[in-house]
């Protein structure tokens, strides 16, 4: 047992042993309570049959929104039981696809991903990604597309590197740890900075660009304007925070366009015009225009002004400004000239989710991906000037859509305030109180929950049940005020929204008060963890994925201090007091009937250290006074989610759907 006094508050942790999971002590906990948990979930008759179903659901594949280089489209597919998208390129907008980067080739396991790629501007030359076991730590790789190998240039511990591509092709700008050698597993993003690389030249030559004198947990970015006569140069201070600058490439002058920390800006420069996508003083985001020749804001020209929907994307293709919009949770998509006249609406298939919009400013052609909840995604081919999109690809579906409906409610949080909510079901569920639910949600990190395509739902939705997923204050629905009303001493309000949810679900008699089970992963998992500490009688089943729960150490490990601005930080007082009344962790009370939990965590976890999980499992078996099962699911060889295979995938959603049919 340890204890500490923390600004005059004594705390008690009794599995700090649990943090270090490379002692002798711990290993042996770990392998005890992933054999309990194997031994109780392979017992569970329904197992088979879920995992088959999931199979089946998820051979539907994936594809991803192409990216088009020198007449040359680079997309994505995974196929049938392929653990891992293959990359492959189009010859033309018609031609035949060709074959660029296998990663099921490249392990036997299928944990090799390629994270991302990026391809040169004649389409000659592909700099991607590759990282092992879901550590999303990714070597960076330049392949020579038409000589079918990797050039020597080979880039360590880039993760999300963001290469800008020189028009000739001869080297690209990127960002990087300033000791890729020294920087730890996890903390990738730490330390970076933006460096100019020429190809075969060894990376330890790179000159720096931008990034000295940057705090450790400040990432900077580069993006290159197309004519590139300018590098926007871009300093990440937390969700919705940044800095932003445009470097003059001719005469090196370095323009402040935006450094007051308080707010988001995202751009893209053309012909010397800086298209500003905004949140300062517009919480739902603003399109503004800058003359990079008269940058100072009395300039600042509105292009697009604050609406009732928020703005999500503002990008160009041809003459045309696309801008994608979300209005109560689900998206919209018009276009306008570049002065911000002659809106057009792009009519959309139906309510659903715009994502990966892809354009450049001197194309005429633009992509993007639309899904539902349950309807597959497709990739749509958006012509610009007829602004009418037409189906580029797609992958087929082993579920009929039409079986369900979708419907979104409003229901009243503790204190008041508003809260979206979709309810999805087959036709025909009754509303009498006789219908098992699992509501999932996030609330966090200025990210919406939007009806996109979600495979793992459908076990559920197809045995009758209804799900619940609530838009809690946090994320992005309702724009910057909305995420601000859920980040740092307002963080209870997302417990509240999500409590509150359940409570209508259970007032309106649209599930069975005895059969309620919660979800989430990643902050969501926080999110279940606050809900099963303070209401632990109103679920009777609780799900946690890759969770934070510690939160008065959570920043010590890994790349948590990049959440700082978001959560906040025990070593401050003020701090100190809102974390610490709600840290899952913490808020565990000995003798307290807590339902049956499944928590599910993995080793090469490189955002959540897996001690969370550990820890929580272990005081919740402690302190419950049930015989319902409190399991931990500790996975080897995968990591926060991000390029994990799809044997894995399947095998770990048989094992979340299992668990919670066992518990009705």
């Amino acid at each position: 047992m340890v204890e500490e006094t923390l600004h005059g508050v004594v705390v008690r942790d009794p599995y700090r042993w649990l943090e270090d999971s490379d002692t002798a002590e711990a290993r042996r906990w770990i392998e005890s309570q992933a054999s309990y948990t194997r031994d109780y979930l392979d017992q569970l008759p329904m197992r088979e049959g879920i995992r088959g179903r999931m199979a089946e659901i998820l051979a539907s594949g994936s594809i991803s929104t192409p990216q088009e280089a020198g007449g040359r489209y680079f997309y994505s597919r995974r196929s049938g039981d392929q653990n891992q998208p293959i990359v492959y390129m189009r010859e033309g907008p018609d031609g035949e696809d060709r074959k660029l980067l296998d990663p099921n080739s490249m392990s036997d396991d299928g944990t090799t991903t390629v994270d991302w790629y990026v391809p040169s501007k004649d389409g000659r030359l592909l700099a991607y990604g590759k990282s092992v076991e879901g550590t999303e730590t990714s070597t960076m790789y330049i392949l020579d597309i038409d000589a079918r190998k990797d050039l020597p240039d080979v880039f360590p511990k880039v993760r999300f590197a963001n290469p800008q591509w020189l028009e000739d092709g001869s080297g690209f700008y990127y960002s990087r740890p300033r000791d890729v050698e020294t920087i730890g597993p996890g903390e990738e993003l730490y330390d970076r900075r933006v460096y100019l690389h020429k190809l075969g030249r060894s990376i330890e030559e790179d000159p720096v660009v931008f990034g000295d004198g940057l705090e450790k947990a400040h990432i900077p970015d580069a993006i290159l304007s197309e004519d590139e006569r300018h590098l926007m140069l871009d300093t990440f201070l937390g969700w919705g925070r940044n800095h932003l600058y445009v470097r003059n490439l001719a005469s090196g002058k370095l323009t402040t366009i935006a450094e007051d920390g308080e707010s988001s800006y995202t751009g893209e420069i053309v012909d010397g015009t800086l298209y500003l996508l905004t949140n300062a003083e517009a919480p739902r985001y603003r399109v503004l225009a800058i003359d990079l020749e008269r940058p100072e804001r009395k300039h600042w020209t509105t292009v697009v002004p604050e609406s009732d929907a928020v703005i999500e994307f503002a990008s160009l293709a041809g003459n045309r400004l696309f801008v994608g919009s979300m209005r109560d949770a689900h998206s919209e998509l018009h276009s306008y000239a570049l002065d911000g006249s002659d809106k057009r609406e792009v009519r959309l298939p139906g309510l659903g989710t715009v994502q990966a919009f892809s354009s450049r400013p001197s194309s005429s052609e633009a992509f993007f991906s639309f899904s539902s909840f349950v309807q597959a995604p497709a990739i749509y081919r958006l012509d610009v000037e007829q602004g009418s999109p037409s189906q580029w690809a797609g992958v087929d579906s082993p579920v009929d859509s039409d079986a369900f409906e979708i419907r979104q409610v409003f229901y009243s949080s503790k204190d008041g305030t508003r809260i979206p909510m979709f309810l999805i079901s087959k036709h025909g569920t009754p509303a009498d109180g006789t219908v098992p639910g699992l509501l999932y949600g996030y609330g966090g990190f200025n990210i919406a929950l939007t009806p996109s395509y979600s495979t793992w739902i459908f076990p559920w939705i197809e045995a009758g049940n209804l799900l619940a997923i609530a838009n809690l204050r946090g994320g992005s629905e309702y724009g910057e005020e909305w995420h601000q009303a859920g980040m740092l001493g307002n963080k209870q309000n997302v417990f509240d929204d999500f409590i509150s949810a359940g409570e209508y679900l259970r007032a309106e008699g649209l599930v069975d008060p005895d059969r309620l089970v919660i979800h989430g992963r990643s902050n969501g998992g926080l999110l279940v963890g606050a809900a099963l500490t303070q209401r632990p009688g109103l679920w009777r089943a609780a799900v946690s994925g890759v969770p934070l729960l510690d939160m008065l150490r959570y920043d010590r490990f890994r790349m948590a201090k990049l959440w700082v601005s978001e959560y906040g930080t025990a070593e401050r007082a003020e701090d100190f007091e809102w974390l610490h009344a709600y840290s899952p962790y913490h808020r565990v009370k000995d003798g307290t009937a807590y339902p049956a939990t499944l928590i599910y965590t993995a080793d090469s976890d490189s955002r959540v250290d897996p001690m969370h999980a550990r820890k929580m499992v272990a005081r919740l078996q402690a302190a419950t006074t049930l015989d319902d099962p409190i399991l931990l699911r500790y996975e080897q060889s995968a990591g926060h989610g991000r390029g994990k295979p799809l044997h894995k995938v399947v095998d770990e959603w048989a094992d979340i759907w299992s668990f919670v049919f066992a518990q009705l």
